[in-house]
């Protein structure tokens, strides 16, 4: 059985999503974030060393990192679903995107985030920040253009592992001028497995 060791407001929610998709039976364990640091609670490093979510356990194996355990769900849960034919160029192009989100993309979003907290000490890196977030925001924009989803017309992981780079970019109030991105946040939103998911993994609240 698949276990996912869920922490409220944070990227497990996605997980808890992608096995709805794929109708793939699960159990989730809850954590809870510190109400003043806001980290993930130290209970989670006794089941993998980073103390971090989301990770799950399925029998012996333990796998952490989003883009992985996307990766691993679709493989053996997806019969054919989710993701291109492997060896196609197009299954190229979906691996690109599936790591692209944690690789590159949410880095000057946190970097925003973190900088936040800083007052005054956040000015320096200010533009550079706003900078990379405009290039990569404009990237997947342009993705997207014409595009119900990032692989075409067809639904797939990395629709699931690249939605937290635009749920933190529209938290932020990112999106206003990019129609493309801000359309398919709705869509996917609007996927009863996304519904049902937050009906289980509970409040999901980025801003």
């Amino acid at each position: 059985m698949i276990v996912v060791h869920h922490l409220n407001n944070s990227r497990s929610q996605r997980i808890l999503w992608l096995l709805e998709e794929l109708e793939a039976p699960y159990e989730i364990v809850r954590y809870q974030r510190d109400a003043v640091t806001n980290l993930a609670p130290p209970e989670l490093k006794a089941i993998h060393p980073l103390g971090k979510s989301p990770v799950i356990t399925d029998g012996k194996l333990t796998i952490a990192e989003s883009g992985a355990i996307v990766d691993y769900l679709i493989r053996k849960h997806g019969a054919g679903r989710l993701a291109p034919p492997p060896g196609t160029d197009d299954h190229e192009i979906y691996l690109e995107w599936l790591h692209y989100a944690e690789g590159s993309a949410m880095l000057p979003l946190m970097l925003l985030l973190y900088t936040a907290r800083l007052g005054e000490g956040a000015k320096p890196p200010q533009p550079r920040i706003d900078s990379e977030i405009e290039n990569h925001l404009s990237y997947v924009e342009k993705r997207l253009g014409g595009r119900p989803f990032l692989m075409g017309e067809s639904f797939t992981g990395a629709d699931v592992q690249t939605s937290f780079v635009g749920e933190v970019a529209r938290a932020f109030g990112r999106l206003a001028n990019l129609p493309a991105t801000s359309g398919w946040i709705t869509r996917l939103h609007e996927r009863p497995a996304f519904k049902k998911a937050l009906e289980k993994g509970g409040a999901y609240n980025l801003a």
